[in-house]
This record gives structure tokens, sequence and C-alpha cells, in this order.
């Protein structure tokens, strides 16, 4: 007898930032509409994807399907951009995608692929499944992502070349130094991907964005109205955010955890940079004597620096030596070891964010560490590294006012200890951070309501599953 519910089959792309949103949609799909959920995911990804999901009440409901290994190496050059590197670990995953679809006694009946998975759709038309396109960013990103094709050379001249802002019809526009880096280059593979995944985008069935309503609301407009245009996104947009990673189980004597628990309410500032973000090792020294001299309680994950790459460990993590590293100040793990914690690589950041000690993040403002942030009502500092970071890090600042951007020198490029310092008092214990402290925290009740049942973006998650199962009874009869 045949399931009355969809079998959505998502993709990963390789990375954390991908990654786990994924894994937190398929729980979602299961939990709250009872769909069968075959995730996807490279083979390099697979062992991250089952410690995700290991304590997962709904994993033994979800199907983690590891596709066959692909080799990349004689397909992009050794100095390619991550991003390029991505795309074509995508692409050269189809041909085991297809023949593990076609192996299934119960093929997937819907695909939602992420953003750099979009040639994926092409698989689902092969299979007759219904095809969406998970943007695990905001609305603003994919409304520039959607946009970009269609812009005329003498708008993107203007933008790249004389570096004025990107005008998007009803949004936003974006200045020069917020532009996506695969937009500076028409010669490089990158800006053909990019582009490439803008038009394919807006041929998918619909698209689930990251975001909600209240967080967004002139920018969704602009993707939807049909009067932009022709309508910027030209397919449905359903608005599921913030999907956040659960809640970790906390570890009994987990040493980050036992440490805050010592701390007072709101005293700890947490900076990290994500799973990939690394920094010059001048810039470390500088937020070590910045973290320092603000004479403030924080918990910093530290990564090795990698001179002239910030995304240098995205797919490998470092470890650093014991004592003091050279590329902080000697002595600093001394003079700070009573109101900081250094931590090598990784902390279980969702547990530090929801415990109360913590009253700010230092953070590259990533949109899954953003929303984590949000979804606790944290302040930030922003951070910005690479991707989408620059546009998060101005709606952040300037629209949402729920964090501070720190200055680098114009002379060195570097945010020196100063600014560093200023910083993190201003968050940490001056007036202005408690405004936007409040701010952020009105936010955190608006997320929250817009994931309750009635919510805005619990009607619309309801509201993509509806027609999965529509499309669904549709291919019944047909059949």
């Amino acid at each position: 007898m045949q399931s009355t519910k969809p079998h959505a089959a998502l993709l990963a792309s390789p990375g954390m930032g991908h990654l786990f949103p994924v894994l937190e949609l398929g729980k979602r799909l299961i939990s709250n509409h009872g769909f069968h959920v075959t995730i996807f995911v490279l083979n390099t990804e697979a062992s991250t994807a089952k410690n995700q999901l290991r304590d997962s009440p709904d994993s033994s409901l979800l199907n983690l399907v590891p596709l066959p290994p692909v080799d990349i190496s004689g397909k992009v050059g050794p100095d390619a951009h991550i991003v390029t590197q991505l795309v074509v670990m995508m692409r050269e995953s189809l041909p085991g995608l297809r023949s593990t679809i076609s192996a299934m006694k119960s093929r997937p009946t819907v695909l939602i692929v992420d953003l750099f998975g979009t040639e994926a759709m092409a698989v689902a038309d092969e299979f007759m499944m219904s095809k969406f396109v998970f943007i695990a960013s905001n609305a603003w990103f994919l409304t520039l992502t959607a946009y970009f094709p269609t812009i005329d050379e003498m708008a993107e001249d203007e933008h790249i070349k004389e570096q004025q802002p990107l005008k998007i019809p009803g949004c936003k526009p974006v200045r020069f130094e917020d532009t996506l880096e695969a937009y500076l280059d028409r010669n490089n593979q990158m800006y053909d991907e990019y582009t490439r995944i803008g038009r394919e985008i807006t041929a998918a069935d619909g698209i689930l964005v990251n975001t909600f309503e209240d967080l967004e609301p002139t920018t969704l407009r602009a993707l939807r109205d049909s009067k932009k245009l022709g309508k910027i996104a030209k397919v449905p947009v359903y608005t599921i955010g913030p999907t956040v990673r659960q809640l970790e189980l906390p570890v009994m004597g987990n040493p980050v955890l036992d440490w805050l628990d010592m701390q007072p309410t709101e005293s700890v500032i947490y900076v990290s940079f994500g799973s990939g973000g690394t920094l010059p090792a001048k810039q470390m020294t500088e937020l070590a004597w910045g973290l320092e001299l603000s004479q403030q309680r924080f918990i910093w994950v530290v990564r090795p620096p990698v001179e002239n790459d910030v995304s240098g460990s995205f797919f490998t993590v470092g470890k650093i030596s014991d004592g003091t590293p050279n590329y902080l100040p000697e002595g600093f793990l001394t003079r700070t070891k009573d109101r900081g914690l250094i931590v090598n690589a990784w902390a279980p950041q969702t547990l530090v964010l929801s415990h109360p000690a913590v009253g700010g993040f230092l953070s590259h403002c990533g949109w899954n560490s953003t929303l984590e942030s949000l979804t606790n009502g944290i302040p930030m500092i922003v951070w910005p590294l690479y991707a989408e970071q620059n546009m998060n890090a101005t709606m952040l600042t300037e629209e949402l006012g729920m964090a501070f951007r720190p200055k680098a020198s114009e002379s060195s490029g570097i945010v020196e200890r100063e600014e560093i310092e200023m910083m993190v008092r201003k968050i940490m214990v001056e007036e202005e951070g408690n405004r936007i402290r409040n701010t952020v925290k009105e936010l955190k009740q608006s997320a929250h309501k817009a994931m309750e049942k009635g919510g805005s973006s619990y009607c619309s998650f309801s509201q993509f599953a509806r027609e999965c199962e529509i499309s669904l009874k549709a291919r019944a009869q047909g059949a």
C-alpha cells in the first residue's frame, strides 16, 4: 500500500554550515508533518551527520545515505576557491545520486537541495519528483542571488568596476563592500557557478528560506511582488525559520559548561568564528590584547591562524599546542586565567549561547550562528570573513540593530586592540549594549512566535507540506 505521506529526499552540501540546517529541516519534516525522510550526504560528511543525529529522537525515522566518494582533483586547480570546490564536488556526486535513487525500493517523491546542489534538480525531473531549494541563509541573500543573473552589464559594471551600490527592485541595495566575492570577476569559474545557481533557483517548484516574516518584511515583499521585474523569485517562497540546531544534551563534566556555571549572569562574551573561520596571526594577537584590555570574562574558541585565507580550515580543524601559542601575546593565558577560557577548535555552541552567563557573542556572523544568537537573545559583535557574511553584518547592525561592528585600521586592515576593547566593553557593560540587548530580546520573542502554532513560519512550513501532499496525490492518480 502506497504511503499517504510524501517521502522527502534532502541533499546536503559539504561543510557544517550547510549540513546542520539540512539535518534540522529533515527532523522537522518528520516531527511536524510525518514525512518519510532520506538525507543524502557526500561520503566525507557521513560521520559528522551520524554524530549529529545520534541523540535525536527522530534519528530512527530518518534514513541517512552516504553517496559514493568523488574525486575532483582533475576537475579543479589546487588554488580553486572553496565555493568552486563545493560546486564541483556536488556536480560529481550526481551520478551516484541518480543510481542510488534508482535502486531504492521506495523512491522519494520530493527532492530538496541546498544552494550548491541545484544541478540535482535535473535528477528530480528524471524521477518525476517535486523539487525545492532550501536557502539556509536569509531572504536578502536569496534576493541578490536570484536577481543577479538578470542584470545587464551596465548595472554590473556600475556595481563592480565603479563600486556603486547594486539596486535590487523593492529591496535594500547591496553596497560594493558587502557584495559576494563570486561576482567580482567575470573570468572566474565561481562567477559562472553563482550566476547559474541564481537561474536554477527560480526553476524550482518553490524556495524554502531560513528566515521569518517579521525579520525581513521588505525583502520578502520584493521577492514575491509580481510587479518587480516579473517577480524576482518567480516561484513560491516559504519562510520556515529560524531553523536552528536543537539544544544539545549537556555532557556531565564538560569543562566549558562547568566554567560557565561559575560565572555571573550575562557576564561572559563568547568568541567564535564558526566551523571554518580563521584569522591572520597579527589579527589574533590584536584580538587577544583587546579581550585582555577589556577586563571582561570571555570564552574564545581558538583555531590556528592561516595567513591570507579566512576560510583555510573549512574541511579540517587544527590543534594548538599546550601553553601560550606563538600567535598570542606572551603570558596571555596566565594573565587571563581567572576570567577567560581558551577552547581548542570546538565548543558546544548551542549550549554556550543558551547559558544564562553569556551576555554577548563576537562572531563571523554566519547565518546559522546569527540565528542561534538571535533565538537566545544574545547581542553580537559582528566580524564578517567571507561568503554573505558582510551582507549579514550590515543587516544586523543597520536594519535590525542587534549588533556592533568594529572598524579596521585603514593603513593595516587590522582591527586593532583598542577598537576591540571598546567594542567588548560597549556590548557587555555600557548603556549602548543594554539598548541592543533589549532589541535582540524582542527579536527572540518574535522568532519564537513565528515558529509556534499559528505563527508565520509554522503556517508557511505547513503550506509547503500541503503542496507536497497535493503533488503526491496527483502523482498517485496519474499512475
